[in-house]
């Protein structure tokens, strides 16, 4: 892996920003990775469709913490057609059938790009935004 992308990864997991309890989120969803262990709790404040708050807790490795922290600093602000979105690019580039104009769309989150070529570590590094996407149809059923 890269060593730019690595010391993306290292920083997000070591000094995550996004990692504490969140007050009162409009919705909190448990994402759990059977494989290995990894599992966080998203938690979402939406207010008028947009993701006004965001954060998350939980124990996993390096790559499910780094990615689940740069995720929330991508989504916040957004609405939830922006973050599904945004989600849909994240699975294509992990994928490897993303165009590099997507991959540049994500932005920090191009950093786990390389995850593609290791399929063990597929599932950490899509656990944050696989129980966004959850957390968003949950939200959306409930409506």
């Amino acid at each position: 892996m890269n060593n730019f992308y690595n010391e993306i990864l290292t920083e997000h997991n070591v000094r995550p920003e996004f990692k504490y309890d969140l007050e009162c989120p409009t919705i909190q969803l448990e994402g759990v990775n059977p494989n290995c262990g990894d599992d966080i709790w998203l938690n979402l404040v939406m207010k008028d469709g947009v993701i006004q708050d965001a954060s998350f807790n939980g124990d996993g490795c390096a790559i499910s913490q780094a990615s689940a922290d740069i995720m929330i600093g991508m989504i916040i602000g957004k609405t939830k057609a922006e973050a599904l979105h945004l989600s849909d690019l994240f699975l294509k580039m992990i994928k490897g059938t993303a165009t590099d104009a997507e991959v540049e769309e994500l932005e920090e989150a191009s950093a786990l790009q390389d995850i593609s070529h290791m399929p063990a570590r597929v599932k950490c590094a899509v656990l944050g935004w696989r129980t966004l996407r959850e957390a968003i149809e949950k939200l959306d059923s409930e409506a």
